[in-house]
């Protein structure tokens, strides 16, 4: 069982990821409105996981929950030292799935993105990934 390693900036948080295959994991860039402030940039990149494969092995995240300008609530986990974006994870999936952010992991390379979502909001100057499927919304 392929096993990844991850970790906040101050390394106060690590964790271990544990799937049966990388393909376990559905890697994408989301362009929507949330993921851009909530990632400082114009997309986030997170890795949908199941909940149960991401142990906390080191520290403690700090949980932000708010709307996600959509009449859902997000839940984010960051360190509280470092302020290191670590997980997310809405209502609807909080006993099934976390959305792991892919720069946490300490070689990302390992989980690359098979798609994008909420394309329609993809900054005008960025390219298309090749080769993924692209949603101009979540659900299309």
């Amino acid at each position: 069982m392929p096993s990844y390693s991850g970790s906040c900036t101050c390394r106060r948080i690590q964790y271990d990821l544990s799937l049966s295959s990388p393909d376990d994991a559905r890697t994408s860039l989301c362009h929507c409105h949330s993921c851009k402030k909530a990632f400082g940039t114009n997309y986030g990149l997170t890795a949908k996981i199941p909940k149960d494969a991401l142990r906390i092995t080191e520290g403690a995240t700090k949980e932000y929950a708010a709307d996600n300008g959509s009449g859902s609530i997000i839940h984010r986990e960051f360190c509280e030292n470092c302020g290191s974006f670590i997980c997310e994870y809405g209502d609807a999936v909080k006993d099934q799935f976390r959305y792991l952010v892919v720069g946490s992991l300490d070689d990302p390379e390992t989980l690359p993105p098979k798609g994008e979502f909420f394309c329609r909001d993809r900054a005008n100057w960025m390219p298309e990934i090749p080769n993924v499927f692209h949603k101009k919304q979540i659900r299309e």
